[in-house]
């Protein structure tokens, strides 16, 4: 990003010079980056969902990266409620993600995946609340049915450590409430 002042003064620009005097404050111009990494599309997700939570009443504390398989630590205001939550953003707009195979057996019932989408740099997120218990079984169920199936030319499939989520009805849009 190249930051680039307004409202300045030159009074010893040479000959002639002259002084700009602006009546406005000097605003702070940034050229934006369109293109970000894949690892700032995982930070600003984890610090959407930070603030969406704490936005919802929430105590959100994004944890040190090595935390396994924990983004956010989070609590309701009494105490009564103790929340640990993986973030998993995508820049493309559609509800799938890709997750590993630990994730078919980690789950508990304070555990909670949080899966964000940002398709550019204009659009606001959006967010998948899904228990972990979910995830884990949409995963495991859709991976046995992909392995069961051959590949084009007829072979079977080999198994792997990438799994994927999908939400393809929305059953977890903004659903926040599930946190509760």
């Amino acid at each position: 990003m190249v930051p680039v002042a307004q409202g300045f003064r030159a009074p010893l620009c040479g000959s002639g010079g002259r002084e700009f005097n602006s009546r406005q404050a000097p605003i702070m111009i940034y050229k934006i980056n369109k293109s970000i990494t894949p690892q700032q599309v995982g930070i600003s997700g984890e610090y959407f969902v930070a603030g969406e939570l704490t936005r919802r009443g929430f105590i959100a504390s994004i944890t040190l990266r090595n935390s396994e398989g924990i983004d956010i630590i989070c609590t309701t205001p009494d105490s009564a409620r103790q929340i640990s939550i993986q973030v998993k953003t995508s820049k493309i707009n559609k509800p799938s993600w890709i997750l590993n195979k630990k994730s078919e057996n980690k789950h508990s019932k304070n555990f909670f995946y949080i899966f964000v989408i940002i398709p550019n740099i204009t659009s606001k997120p959006e967010y998948y609340i899904v228990p972990s218990k979910n995830v884990s079984d949409f995963i495991s169920k859709s991976h046995k049915n992909w392995l069961s199936g051959k590949k084009k030319n007829g072979g079977f499939r080999k198994d792997t450590n990438m799994r994927v989520f999908k939400d393809g009805e929305n059953n977890f849009k903004d659903r926040w409430d599930l946190l509760i």
